[in-house]
């Protein structure tokens, strides 16, 4: 069963109590200003009149502030608003069969599944090793252009089957006149899990973590 995590917006509510206050203290003193000043203009000398000048930039200032805030609130808004959206979108992941960018895949029930792109023709050796860093199986390959998928069954160039558990992959790979050729590996697997109070969510995929930002493919089951 697939376990999801709650969404906390402890530190939400918290920036936004905090703009609330700041935003109430800042309205306050702008009022004591404003009553300030028309105190000031109804009780000035006629023939020595205060500096409206600097009545105006004070005016200004504190209007400027206060829009600074109110953007500040509309942006924690925002933000609130993106975390809930990634969640969501992060919760629609549970149960299904994704490919991201990796090596290391989870052999379940004697499977383990790969993928890799080769940029041209190469021959190619595929090693699978162990958690420990032991060679488990390793064979020599010819890989077309295009993405490839590679499934391992379990088991060792003996024919010994291994045990369930995270298992790493490399390709080394030469084109026809010789040349070693990047081939970069990903690992397909199911979502077992989403965590939201992660920012962003994490996903959880045979024992590993990743962001939505590493998915590049669902695959229908």
């Amino acid at each position: 069963m697939a376990v999801v995590s709650a969404v906390s917006s402890s530190a939400a509510s918290s920036s936004a109590s905090t703009t609330g206050v700041d935003k109430s203290m800042i309205a306050g003193n702008f009022q004591t200003f404003l009553s300030l000043l028309t105190a000031q203009l109804k009780n000035q000398n006629p023939l020595d009149p205060l500096d409206t000048n600097q009545f105006t930039q004070q005016l200004v200032q504190f209007a400027q502030v206060e829009q600074q805030l109110k953007q500040n609130e509309q942006l924690a808004s925002l933000v609130a608003m993106e975390k809930t959206a990634q969640a969501t979108t992060a919760l629609a992941y549970v149960g299904q069969t994704v490919v991201v960018d990796g090596q290391t895949a989870a052999l379940k029930d004697g499977q383990a599944t790969w993928s890799f792109v080769a940029p041209k023709p190469v021959a190619a050796t595929i090693t699978v090793k162990s958690a420990t860093g032991q060679t488990v199986y390793s064979g020599n390959f010819t890989i077309n252009t295009g993405t490839q998928n590679f499934t391992w069954d379990g088991r060792d160039s003996s024919g010994v089957k291994w045990p369930d558990g995270n298992y790493t992959l490399s390709v080394s790979a030469k084109d026809a006149s010789g040349q070693s050729v990047a081939i970069s590996s990903e690992v397909q697997g199911v979502v077992d899990s989403v965590d939201v109070t992660k920012s962003p969510p994490v996903l959880s995929i045979g024992g590993q973590t990743f962001t939505l930002d590493k998915i590049k493919r669902v695959v229908r089951a």
